[in-house]
């Protein structure tokens, strides 16, 4: 394995697991404050640091952030925030564990759009890793069961609306460069997330605003390090290191919020893992296909 693929490796497992610290802030907060204006701050930090790499952009700002497909961006921001509000919601009422293991059905989300939106083919090894992920998301939900309520359902919306973006930016960034796509969905959505998010302000306490702070903070070195993860290494190298946030999420959950981890919900992750794992190799080229 090269330095940079193992590189790579390293970068993904430290992206997801500032993504799993950073939804464990989110839960804390939107477990006591308005999840909207936590949301719109998390917006603003970020949209700081976006503006900072684009007047650090070589070839200038303008040139930087120059698009053909701005309502395209302006969809994948307002996709990109329902989303997000959807999900820090869903940890507020399902904890950690439950909400991250539901989400882990994204990727394979993206292979099912990838096929109608991206005019991918659809192999035999890829509708069984869809009906894989089926499965055990129906085991995680357990829909004819006492414990089933519509909660379940928001991280599945919210992983649908996610995959959605994720199609939405590779369309994006086939015929220009990916600066574009980074820099416009937070400038929007810090801007829309003001206008919903101001009138649900809150007071907030000294230590809770530290905690925010580091929530924004988190979320944008989660996002540098996926950017310079894809950097280092091709994303089939990478992205089955990507399911370690369930792992992640589950040891957050378990030790600070004194969440409980079902057989039922470990089970079904273990299904979804596996689907996804199916659709990853199965996407990968033969040996045989692969230069030199």
């Amino acid at each position: 394995m090269s330095r940079n693929q193992t590189r790579g490796i390293w970068l993904m497992v430290a992206a997801v697991f500032s993504f799993a610290s950073q939804d464990a802030f989110a839960r804390h907060l939107a477990g006591t404050y308005n999840t909207l204006m936590i949301v719109m701050i998390r917006y603003w930090i970020f949209a700081v640091f976006v503006m900072i790499l684009a007047l650090r952009r070589p070839e200038g700002i303008r040139a930087a952030v120059t698009s053909h497909h701005l309502p395209a961006h302006i969809l994948r921001a307002v996709l990109l925030i329902a989303e997000i509000c959807i999900i820090v919601w869903a940890y507020t009422m399902l904890g950690l564990i439950n909400g991250t293991a539901v989400f882990s059905v994204c990727p394979l989300m993206i292979v099912a759009l990838s096929v109608p939106l991206l005019g991918e083919r659809l192999t035999r090894a890829r509708l069984v890793a869809l009906a894989l992920a089926a499965v055990g998301v129906l085991i995680i939900l357990r829909p004819g069961a006492e414990v089933f309520s519509w909660p379940a359902l928001l991280p599945l919306l919210s992983a649908f609306l996610f995959a959605l973006y994720s199609i939405l930016t590779r369309l994006t960034t086939r015929e220009e460069p990916s600066f574009a796509a980074f820099f416009w969905p937070p400038l929007v959505g810090a801007g829309l997330m003001s206008v919903i998010g101001l009138p649900a302000w809150q007071p907030m306490a000294a230590l809770d605003w530290l905690f925010v702070l580091i929530y924004g903070l988190i979320s944008v070195l989660s996002n540098w390090l996926l950017q310079k993860t894809y950097e280092s290494a091709e994303a089939s190298v990478v992205q089955p290191f990507a399911y370690l946030q369930i792992v992640f999420s589950t040891v957050i959950g378990i030790s600070i919020y004194g969440e409980v981890l079902h057989p039922a919900v470990a089970i079904g992750s273990g299904i979804v893992i596996a689907a996804g794992l199916l659709a990853w190799a199965a996407s990968r080229p033969a040996k045989a296909d692969l230069p030199g």
